[in-house]
């Protein structure tokens, strides 16, 4: 009885207010998540470009970018959007690297059936370029992104210039549903994809956990970019905080340990290749 007459005036405050109520999470939607190829970098003195602390040999590395697709029953998430797909077929080349990008986010959608307007959230772990190059394809989700970071980028604060705020600009100026998360968060409210909160590389940094039914994922976002840096505590020089860094991956690995996860170093070949190869998903 108390249940049923507090039901009714749940429902009597929200026709009064005119809000509606939350939709009800579905923790029995079926949970996958595809790995999307999303550029390829040649980093040409990657000692000197990751390390603040002369940890690693001079010489050119090649890592990867990663971007993700996750369908929670018929609700869908494309967590970061990697570089701009103005560089499909053509590489861009500088002193420091070379960025390759070989397909772009809405052919690797189109070949799963996925149209980019059914993209219900963009999450993306951190403003830099090669995070959220083609996050202007989705125009009609919801941006999720830490809040130290939205306020980084509206503020022009340090390393961000007219091409970062460009790729946000639908966001940033009112276009677009925007969220600036500013702890962990739970995107489709029944706790299996948690953004988590790991500032340090930028100031409002997130990794993602999923939770499959075969067992949860970290997704890393850049709190690590190859498997070195986990056993040296590597922080590259560019990093916002030294501090907040070390502690996030404090945090990160021990959540990792905890939860018994499978982590993905985004950037990292070999992490990448533990998810099953595109098309295919992790369920």
């Amino acid at each position: 009885m108390l249940k049923a007459r507090f039901g009714a005036a749940l429902a009597a405050f929200l026709a009064l207010t005119g809000l509606q109520a939350p939709p009800t999470p579905n923790a029995d939607a079926p949970l996958s998540l595809w790995r999307l190829d999303c550029g390829e970098f040649l980093i040409k003195q990657y000692g000197a470009f990751f390390s603040d602390a002369f940890q690693y040999p001079a010489g050119p590395k090649n890592i990867v970018g990663s971007c993700y697709l996750i369908r929670h029953g018929q609700r869908y998430m494309v967590w970061d959007t990697g570089l701009s797909d103005a560089l499909v077929e053509k590489p861009l080349e500088n002193a420091a690297q070379r960025l390759t990008l070989r397909r772009s986010i809405a052919d690797q959608l189109r070949e799963l059936k996925v149209r980019p307007e059914q993209v219900e959230f963009i999450g993306i772990s951190h403003w830099h370029f090669d995070h959220t190059g083609q996050a202007g394809r989705f125009p009609q989700a919801k941006l999720l992104i830490g809040r130290g970071d939205l306020e980084h980028l509206r503020n022009r604060g340090a390393g961000v210039n007219d091409a970062a705020v460009a790729a946000m600009a639908h966001w940033l100026t009112g276009g677009g549903q925007v969220e600036g998360v500013a702890g962990d968060h739970d995107v489709f409210g029944d706790g299996r994809v948690m953004m988590l909160k790991m500032p340090g590389h930028t100031p409002g940094h997130s990794s993602l956990l999923v939770r499959l039914a075969s067992g949860p994922v970290l997704l890393t976002g850049d709190l690590y970019h190859f498997t070195e840096q986990v056993a040296n505590r590597g922080v590259p020089p560019f990093n916002h905080d030294r501090a907040h860094t070390l502690a996030s991956m404090d945090r990160f690995d021990r959540m990792a340990k905890n939860l018994k996860a499978k982590v993905v170093i985004q950037h990292e070949p070999a992490d990448i290749a533990k998810l099953p190869a595109f098309p295919r998903a992790a369920q």
